[in-house]
């Protein structure tokens, strides 16, 4: 099956079987590797990417979901909300192992769209799912308000 959608900003046509989870497209369709397999049952959060401009969980979306829509990976994330979370995670070494790193980078971006001056409570809500194995949430949290501080909010 043929399928037609905007993938970082350009369009693209996948030939795929309509059932292949969308991460397995971007991954080996595509070659984009940011988007990282963790669970395989949306519960982990690191094959997040955005669709029309919502975080979603990649790994349990069937390709033929994306027809027609924007797909954003962690390779194509832009903007100045983008750029203050990025750079956040730098600027207080947020990664570990950085396995997880690319889904929490997505989640964040979407939360700050959504919510430009969050709580503790906003992010634990909006960031809920995202599973770290190094435990960083501390320092996630942190990055999420200096980005919130930077962009304003």
């Amino acid at each position: 099956m043929r399928i037609a959608f905007t993938l970082n900003g350009q369009p693209t046509t996948l030939d795929a079987d309509p059932d292949m989870p969308l991460l397995w497209a971007l991954r080996d369709l595509l070659r984009l590797t940011g988007t990282k397999y963790g669970c395989g049952i949306a519960q982990c959060g690191a094959c997040t990417v955005h669709l029309d401009g919502f975080a979603a969980r990649s790994c349990s979306l069937p390709v033929s979901a994306v027809e027609g829509s924007e797909v954003i990976t962690i390779e194509g994330l832009s903007g100045t909300i983008a750029e203050a979370v990025q750079t956040a995670w730098r600027e207080i070494d947020v990664p570990q192992c950085g396995y997880c790193q690319s889904g929490q980078i997505m989640s964040a971006v979407a939360l700050l769209h959504d919510t430009p001056k969050p709580t503790d409570e906003d992010i634990d809500f909006g960031m809920h799912g995202n599973i770290c194995r190094c435990a960083t949430y501390v320092r996630i949290r942190q990055a999420i308000h200096n980005a919130a501080a930077k962009l304003g909010g």
